[in-house]
């Protein structure tokens, strides 16, 4: 048997006033998810460990049952596993967003973070922003050694990468995606706690805890200056429209250690990894599978669903038993609480990418197994992460339903699966 994990990131909700009490999910016109959930079996899945941060790091991860406590080193060496940056024992990796922040000058509100997506700053755009921060911002560690501390590499849109030659991991980073509309001063870079008092770098050759705090936040301050004058800022300021005008740092770590999914489940003999996010190809390189990238593919809600869903057709029938397709849009639109448009991704999804891949598998000889499921949830009326247990469904064509149908976060908590942990959930599939 194949199988495919369909995943809408951040798709889940919480119940909404203007949607009579229902959740997005309850209230999306959504039939193929329905019926899925109709002919399969459901269930609610906790896809972040006690301890951990609700973010899409952590839940992919773990819904593709990796122990967290032994394999997370944050997003950063993940991004850099997909954007082809083999990081070195020294290295410390950080995720970069190029966010838009409000009046940084003005003592009256200190500015505040307007939104972590830099005005959905475009690539083509933010390579041109990236090579100035490394023409103006890239140090060398000393004349004497001649080689850089900082090193920003350019990903896609507004996520980018950071490395800083002999950075500490032992700092605490806020995501901008959780504080938007909060004052950005407060949220910068700190020594992790038991850093406090001088504890010793991890090696010799590393800076302090406090010590790469502090260059972070130095960088962040430069950014703001530099990117202030550049002339795609000073354009977007005369139209009034939202600037990428800050770097933002956070989620970093070093080069981490994770088995391939071929060497954890033996009926994985190969897969593949369809999204258009860093992050998931980065999980995706280290879990063993090859990256598919498809034309089109944004992020956001007018990424290519069609080209997503044969890409991962193809996959299927080329020779891969296991596919794992991210779609990030559901995501997106909550974190700008735009409720209109997270029903249309929800409705897209359905739609467009999953009711083909079902109606192209479901005949086929070998048996090819589906779940659906988001990742964390991001309520549009919050919009940041909630790390709270999200629903699942899982059909194939000889799996015995249970008595749910429809697929929601209510509906999902009666199904036969009931409450899964992390890796339980990746169990249950490959048994299904």
């Amino acid at each position: 048997m194949k199988h495919i994990i369909i995943l809408g990131d951040g798709m889940a909700d919480l119940p909404v006033e203007r949607l009579g009490g229902k959740t997005l999910l309850q209230y999306a016109n959504k039939p193929t998810m329905d019926l899925l959930a109709q002919k399969g079996r459901t269930g609610r899945l906790i896809t972040v460990p006690e301890g951990f941060p609700p973010g899409s790091e952590v839940a992919n991860t773990a819904i593709l049952g990796y122990d967290l406590n032994k394999v997370y080193e944050g997003r950063g060496p993940l991004e850099a596993a997909s954007i082809g940056y083999d990081m070195s024992d020294d290295d410390f990796a950080i995720r970069c967003n190029i966010i838009t922040i409000g009046d940084y000058k003005s003592p009256q509100t200190d500015g505040r973070i307007i939104t972590h997506n830099g005005g959905n700053l475009q690539t083509d755009d933010a390579h041109v922003l990236i090579d100035y921060l490394n023409e103006n911002l890239a140090k060398p560690i000393n004349e004497r050694e001649g080689c850089q501390r900082v090193r920003f590499i350019t990903g896609i849109q507004y996520r980018h990468l950071l490395v800083i030659k002999g950075g500490s991991k032992h700092i605490v980073c806020a995501p901008p995606h959780d504080h938007p509309g909060e004052p950005w001063r407060p949220l910068l870079v700190k020594a992790a706690p038991t850093a406090v008092g001088g504890l010793p770098a991890d090696t010799p050759s590393r800076l302090s805890p406090q010590e790469t705090a502090d260059l972070l936040n130095t960088l962040i301050l430069r950014s703001q200056d530099l990117l202030a004058r550049h002339p795609y800022n000073i354009a977007k300021a005369e139209k009034g429209e939202r600037q990428a005008n800050s770097i933002w740092p956070w989620s970093g770590g070093y080069r981490p250690s994770m088995q391939t999914l071929q060497q954890q489940y033996p009926q994985i003999k190969s897969g593949a990894v369809i999204s258009a996010v860093d992050l998931i190809q980065g999980i995706g390189r280290y879990a063993g599978l090859r990256i598919v990238k498809v034309p089109g593919a944004t992020g956001l809600a007018d990424t290519n669903y069609e080209g997503k869903a044969q890409a991962a057709i193809d996959a299927l029938r080329s020779g891969d038993d296991f596919v794992f397709v991210h779609v990030e849009a559901s995501d997106e639109a909550g974190h700008d609480g735009d409720l209109e448009l997270k029903l249309k991704t929800i409705e897209y999804l359905d739609r467009r990418l999953i009711k083909p891949i079902y109606n192209e598998v479901k005949a086929w000889e070998e048996p090819v197994c589906i779940a659906v499921l988001p990742d964390h949830l991001t309520p549009v009326e919050m919009r940041i992460h909630v790390g709270q247990p999200v629903p699942f469904l899982i059909w194939h064509r000889d799996i015995v339903p249970d008595n749910v149908t429809q697929y929601d976060e209510v509906s999902c908590v009666s199904g036969d699966y009931g409450l899964l942990k992390l890796n339980e959930f990746m169990q249950a599939l490959m048994s299904a």
